[in-house]
């Protein structure tokens, strides 16, 4: 059925000869690539709490990601039936296991805690929300994804949203707990690494070549749980001795606060293939990741301590 569904939208592709395909092309690389500008200005500049709430739950649901897809180990579309041929470029980002979809994982998070943040604002929430939609879509429409691999993504980084809420509750309630809560937030993501970087995978050949290298598979896996813990470093430090407060919706805070996005919108781009370079695939990703983690969460944030003044009372 899934399947059929993906050939079906096929057949719709080339009858508007892939007149949509750029725009899904478009939408599912900005959902792992600039999404991060929007929560990074969010706990910069409108709201501390959710600009953590929003960054907690994504590495969250990341780690998620990489502990189902390294487990399901299944399949893409197109290794399962040689019919599917997955629209322009889509494959280039597409490597690996199917299952969960991580685009769809990556976004939940990022547009549902932003539709949290603005619940009010009904139509900026709705727009969030046709966000995630048309990502998930997009998916399924470029032929890398089936629509089990979109929907539990789905609801895993919704499961994210709650863990995340859960824990920033629970150190309202016991602040004394807050060390604690990060130490095993750093755990998760450790012990993650050493699961998916220890455990068995599938060796399927076809025609005498491997249809997924399980050291490739797991590079992003080094870069999303590695980076859970690394998130959960930069918290503990914000917390204890930069604690600076967001600038607020003002001319000055807003130019600040912009400006800050433009060297992070470099490092996103170019950060990984630098770090690579110096420290191999695996590490390179986790210290890329790690790199923008402790941008948006304790460099800048110092850097708008010392130009605003404001402190956190």
């Amino acid at each position: 059925m899934d399947i059929t569904y993906l050939l079906w939208l096929q057949d719709f592709r080339n009858a508007i000869n892939d007149s949509l395909t750029p725009f899904m092309e478009w939408i599912s690389l900005f959902g792992v690539r600039e999404i991060l500008l929007l929560p990074a200005f969010v706990y910069w500049c409108l709201n501390k709490r959710t600009g953590l709430f929003i960054l907690l739950s994504w590495k969250i649901s990341q780690t998620l990601n990489a502990i189902v897809k390294l487990s399901a180990c299944v399949y893409r579309p197109w290794v399962r039936d040689a019919r599917i041929i997955p629209a322009g470029d889509a494959i280039k980002t597409a490597g690996g296991y199917s299952f969960p979809s991580g685009h769809t994982m990556m976004v939940t998070p990022i547009y549902g805690g932003l539709a949290i943040y603005a619940k009010k604002i009904k139509w900026l929430c709705a727009l969030f929300i046709l966000a995630i939609l048309v990502t998930m879509f997009s998916r399924n429409y470029l032929g890398v994804h089936t629509p089990q691999d979109v929907v539990v993504g789905l609801f895993l980084g919704i499961f994210s949203l709650y863990v995340a809420d859960f824990l920033l509750k629970y150190i309202d309630k016991h602040p004394e707990k807050d060390t604690l809560v990060m130490i095993l937030c750093a755990a998760a993501g450790i012990l993650t690494l050493v699961y998916v970087t220890n455990k068995s995978y599938p060796m399927d050949y076809v025609d005498g070549k491997l249809l997924v290298d399980p050291e490739k598979m797991t590079i992003d896996a080094w870069g999303d749980a590695g980076a859970f813990a690394s998130l959960a470093l930069a918290w503990y430090i914000e917390s204890r001795f930069i604690k600076f407060e967001p600038t607020g919706w003002n001319f000055k805070g807003v130019v600040i606060c912009v400006i800050g996005l433009v060297p992070l919108y470099w490092l996103i781009y170019n950060l990984g293939g630098i770090t690579a370079g110096f420290f191999g695939p695996h590490w390179g990703k986790l210290v890329s990741k790690t790199i923008l983690i402790f941008y948006i969460m304790i460099f800048w944030p110092i850097v708008l301590k010392l130009t605003t003044g404001k402190k956190n009372s």
